[in-house]
């Protein structure tokens, strides 16, 4: 496994990469779990809950997750989130060349935060529970229903591989704003 960059927004070249559509895979191989293992060891470096190959330039409809032991409906937890103790929760999954098959009516607001937009966070409304199929780590089909926290991050990363970011589903001027935070950041980082 191996640490990768995050492409970010601030940076033009990193914007150009994450707009893309990725494309899918043939099949789960062993390049697919190497590039599953490496953006896994990525994600919990960050540290974040959700990943798609594109955030780390590869243009592959390939997803990891991990919502540790919140199951996936849950949406908060009041427990102290030691590295110990998440070390503890994880729970890591793996989606190539997933696909929603079916969404609710219902609707559900969660603030969203990403890997691709450091420090930035906004409230996004999305489907409240959706169908998907994707092929797991294994190369097998898996067809489920997600709700909760699970759905949020699922569809979150889907957009990923389809050149959407959250901020999209945002007004222009939050937008905008975002932008302008994360642009902000990195010059204070860099002058630091």
């Amino acid at each position: 496994m191996a640490l990768r960059r995050i492409l970010t927004i601030d940076n033009v070249a990193d914007l150009a990469i994450l707009k893309q559509v990725s494309k899918p895979v043939a099949g789960v191989d062993d390049a697919v779990r190497t590039l599953m293992d490496d953006m896994l060891e990525t994600m919990y470096a960050a540290p974040g809950i959700g990943l798609a190959a594109v955030q780390i330039g590869a243009l592959d409809r390939v997803i990891v997750m991990d919502l540790g032991d919140k199951g996936g409906d849950a949406c908060d937890t009041e427990e102290e989130d030691t590295p110990e103790a998440a070390e503890t929760r994880r729970n890591p999954r793996f989606f190539a060349n997933p696909e929603i098959l079916w969404a609710s009516d219902e609707l559900y607001t969660y603030e969203e935060g990403c890997l691709s937009i450091p420090e930035y966070f906004d409230k996004v409304e999305r489907p409240a529970r959706v169908r998907i199929r994707y092929l797991n780590r294994d190369g097998e089909q898996v067809e489920e229903e997600a709700s909760g926290l699970y759905a949020v991050c699922i569809q979150h990363e889907m957009d990923h591989l389809n050149g959407v970011l959250f901020i999209d589903h945002l007004s222009r001027l939050k937008r905008e704003r975002a932008v302008t935070k994360v642009k902000k950041a990195a010059r204070d980082r860099i002058a630091a």
